[in-house]
This record gives structure tokens, C-alpha cells and sequence, in this order.
């Protein structure tokens, strides 16, 4: 598995026979520059969306129609992009898991909000969600925008991922702190990765909070476009 963030909530990973992004954010991602775009969507399979906001949406739908890769989320949204020329994939919801060849991708919840501004108002997208993926005899969960929330506890028990992505940049989602917080109550990880943070001045710059949170967990400071193997 290679899990390759593109900056920001935005991430490619490489697993089994799919490469799946995650959110991708490429036009305007202060993370991620125009001259890696190509590499970074370079036979992609799938898109997964998380939620409605535009840091995690807004290149969605010309994605697709662009490259033909199909686009999956919870319904609301999906339905949304859909009508926007996105290719259809699966528009499913929390507890529903889909399968691309050998990988399985099940939405799981998260607690922030979502919705995508139409004619100058916001409007509703459906639940915010979280991601559990696997492949290769691992599992991943990937949070999605999310404070801590009382149903990790059952991600955490019933999933039981080896590995978290974990949003942890303050502001409009859990921090570095949080993040800590939320891995050793819910989770039992090897491995951790921290994203949306950096982007913008108002976000965490640093992981090390995270890092000294977490002692016998590899917590992995993410660098754009740099292949992480696990």
C-alpha cells in the first residue's frame, strides 16, 4: 500500500489492484502544485468523496468528467455530483460497503458538516462521513473532517484499523491534541498519518503534539506527493 497525500484533505492511495482518490483537491491546493497534478491523478481508478465542503469537492465532478473515473459517496452528495456530469459510481450511505476489484471502501460517520454553496446559498449534501478502506490484508480508517466523536469507539472495536488518517489541524476539525485523545481511547494504530493541517495559517503547522501524544505509535509527518509504504 502507498498512501500519497496530495496536501491538505486530499490524498491518493495505492491499494491492491485500485488507486483511489480521496477528495482530491487539485486546482487551487495551496499543498499540492500544478506541475504535480498529472502524477498525482495518473491511473487513478476511483474517486471517494467524504463531504460537501469545497476544499474536498470543488474539482470533483470535472475530475470525472475529465478522466472518466467514477465517483462514490454518500448519497445526498453524490447524487449531487452526478447531476454535475460526474461518472456514477456507488451514491450509498453509513454502514454500506462497496467493493472496487479487491478493495472495500465502507462509509463510517464523522461529525463536522457538509454542503456546497448552489446559486449563492449553501445546501445540504448529505451526512458527513469518515472512510474505512481495505486491501492487501490491511484496514485503514480514514476520518474524514471530524471532531472526536463517541462512535470511534465502535470504529475502533468493530474495524480494528492498523492505520489512521486522522484530520487534525484545529479549527474546523479536532487538533493535534484531539487527535492524540481520539487514537488512544479508540483505536488501536501502528501507524498514523495527520491531515488537514498546514494549508492555511489559521491551521496547526506541526505534528509534533500528535507525535508526542502517541509514544509507540508511528505517527508519520506527511510530505505532498511523497509515497508513504506501509
Amino acid at each position: 500500500m502507498n498512501i500519497i497525500w496530495l496536501g491538505h484533505g486530499s490524498f491518493r492511495i495505492e491499494i491492491g489492484d485500485q488507486v483511489l482518490l480521496i477528495d482530491p483537491w487539485i486546482n487551487g491546493n495551496p499543498m499540492l502544485d500544478a506541475d504535480q497534478v498529472p502524477a498525482a491523478i495518473a491511473d487513478a481508478t476511483q474517486i471517494a468523496v467524504t463531504h460537501g465542503h469545497f476544499d474536498h469537492t470543488q474539482d470533483v465532478a470535472e475530475l470525472s468528467k475529465d478522466t472518466g473515473l467514477p465517483v462514490s459517496g454518500i448519497y445526498e452528495l453524490a447524487q449531487y455530483m452526478y447531476g454535475q456530469g460526474a461518472v456514477e459510481g456507488h451514491a450509498y450511505n453509513r454502514g454500506g460497503t462497496v467493493e472496487f476489484g479487491n478493495v472495500s471502501v465502507t462509509l463510517v460517520p464523522a461529525s463536522h458538516s457538509s454542503s456546497i454553496v448552489v446559486e449563492g446559498r449553501a445546501a445540504y449534501m448529505g451526512q458527513e462521513c469518515g472512510l474505512i478502506i481495505r486491501g492487501e490484508g490491511k484496514c485503514l480508517y480514514l476520518s474524514g473532517d471530524t471532531d472526536i466523536m463517541a462512535d470511534m469507539d465502535w470504529i475502533g472495536d468493530y474495524y480494528k484499523p492498523s492505520i489512521g488518517i486522522l484530520s487534525a489541524g484545529g479549527y474546523f476539525t479536532m487538533d493535534m491534541a484531539g487527535a492524540a485523545y481520539a487514537a488512544k481511547r479508540y483505536f488501536q494504530f501502528d501507524t498514523v498519518i495527520p491531515c488537514h493541517y498546514q494549508t492555511f495559517p489559521l491551521l496547526e503547522q506541526s505534528a509534533q503534539v500528535l507525535i508526542d501524544g502517541l509514544p509507540g505509535v508511528d505517527v508519520i509527518e506527511p510530505e505532498p506527493m511523497t509515497p508513504i509504504a506501509l
